[in-house]
């Protein structure tokens, strides 16, 4: 059972946060629906049914939660890297991706969303986003 791979996604989340650089946008939480995969080693957890080897998605859960809420960003793209960055850190993530979605943030369109993604593979996107946050 050596080198099996699982993704968690959490899906939906839904959270308020100031976001953007308009005035209005300052001084009035937003909503933004985060949606999140991790994709990690699962070896180990599986072969000892062990929760100190599994990757603990309640903790980056409420990690997230906790940054996105009590923060405030001029920038989607600060936003997501920074929601990137929590959830890949981790040893055993070997990729990740986020993508953000600020409902009704343009007039016509239900909403505006942005993605991101690294891997463990490209350490140099990983420790960008270590620095970044």
């Amino acid at each position: 059972m050596t080198g099996q791979v699982a993704t968690i996604n959490i899906t939906n989340l839904r959270l308020r946060t100031y976001i953007g650089f308009n005035p209005d946008e300052r001084v009035k939480r937003q909503d933004v629906v985060l949606n999140i995969e991790i994709t990690y080693s699962v070896s180990a957890a599986a072969l000892q049914d062990n929760v100190e080897h599994a990757l603990n998605y309640k903790t980056i859960t409420k990690r997230v939660i906790n940054h996105v809420e009590q923060g405030q960003f001029l920038l989607l793209e600060k936003l997501v890297a920074d929601v990137l960055a929590i959830c890949s850190d981790h040893e055993s993530v070997q990729q990740a991706r986020v993508t953000v979605d600020k409902p009704h943030a343009l007039r016509f369109a239900d909403s505006v969303s942005l993605s991101l993604a690294c891997s463990a593979d490209r350490n140099n996107d990983i420790a960008f986003l270590k620095k970044a946050s």
